[in-house]
């Protein structure tokens, strides 16, 4: 996911000191089951506060929606959710509002993955666990990282545009690399291309999760580019109505099977995007789990406030827990890719939006 609009401040004045979890609070469990810590936590109750990144994409919009019903379901008493505006700096003053209200949990869609750690840092000296949604934090302590692989979304759209694009250029419209999912898409998409597709060229346009970005900087590569083969969107929130804007305004929309298609792969799996398929317009795009993520990020904050925890393996939700290089632990669930074969399936969270 997890996108977002200009971010106007620095980053450096909220990165806070390093504070690296000792790591004996954390004993692990059996997999996919959870275990008592004797003292901790707050018995799986209190309320929790949920904190957005942003609210101008509309899978974001889906997550937020989904919040209060999985809040439900889960048995969790959650406050309003909170949008951060696309700001990491704002992000952090959010998580410090949030405790300042007593929640006993967080469940946080860290924008930067690094400037993250302060407010990390700032539960963790509560005694706040924190649990992370679509972006992994680089350090600092969380209960659980809910998020999908996101170097098979890169992997899967390089699949797709490799099995479909014989040769020429193809560029990937990237995310904001000071994000773990910025950097994973990237790096999956281009070293599958050297490897599997030599023929493909990449061209690159970092984006930061911004719309405008993303639209003047295609623009300027379609007038250098003009025979440009396929396009990979690693966010089809905030991506796809520019880039199909753009391609409209000179021309280079051509629907699918007719010469000329540019094949576009793009990422979220939002209701645009499969309308967006069933027109031909684009080809493909990875399903990221918007309803799971906020299932399981409740989920998590429920065990995580009543002192459970858990270690890496298959779990009974048809994913698997991982330990990062960080230590962290993240649960990586399933994001299928979403073609015209499969654009109708009604388990597919994108056709249950309204």
């Amino acid at each position: 996911m997890p996108a977002s609009t200009v971010r106007k401040r620095s980053r450096s004045r909220i990165i806070g000191a390093v504070a690296l979890a000792a790591g004996a609070s954390l004993m692990l469990a059996a997999c996919g089951s959870t275990k008592d810590t004797a003292g901790a936590g707050s018995g799986g109750t209190g309320k929790v506060g949920v904190i957005l990144p942003l609210l101008t994409s509309p899978f974001w919009q889906s997550y937020n929606d989904y919040v209060p019903k999985m809040a439900k379901s889960e048995g969790v008493e959650v406050l309003k959710t909170v949008n951060s505006n696309s700001d990491p700096s704002q992000q952090i003053t959010d998580i410090d509002n949030e405790l300042t209200q007593g929640v006993k949990g967080l469940v946080v869609a860290p924008l930067d993955s690094a400037a993250i750690q302060a407010g990390l840092d700032q539960a963790e000296r509560k005694g706040v666990p924190v649990v992370a949604v679509d972006v992994a934090p680089d350090k600092g302590k969380v209960a659980m990282v809910v998020r999908a692989d996101n170097v098979a979304y890169g992997e899967k759209a390089c699949d797709y545009l490799g099995q479909h694009v014989s040769s020429g250029k193809v560029v990937q419209i990237m995310g904001d690399l000071a994000s773990v999912n910025g950097r994973d898409r990237s790096e999956a998409f281009r070293s599958c291309v050297k490897k599997k597709y030599p023929k493909l060229k990449v061209l690159e346009i970092p984006a930061k999760w911004e719309s405008d970005t993303a639209a003047a900087k295609l623009d300027t590569l379609l007038n250098a580019n003009p025979d440009i083969k396929g396009i990979y969107l690693q966010a089809g929130g905030v991506y796809l109505a520019p880039t199909l804007q753009t391609l409209k305004s000179k021309g280079m929309l051509k629907p699918t099977g007719q010469k000329g298609h540019i094949a576009i792969v793009s990422n979220d799996g939002i209701p645009q995007e499969y309308d967006a398929i069933r027109k031909g317009q684009i080809d493909a795009t990875v399903s990221q789990p918007a309803d799971a993520y906020a299932k399981y990020g409740l989920y998590y904050i429920k065990a995580a406030m009543a002192g459970k925890t858990f270690k890496p393996g298959p779990t009974d939700h048809g994913s698997v827990i991982v330990r990062l290089p960080s230590g962290i632990l993240e649960d990586q669930l399933p994001a299928p890719l979403v073609t015209k074969a499969n654009v109708d399936d009604p388990k597919l969270w994108g056709n249950t939006v309204k």
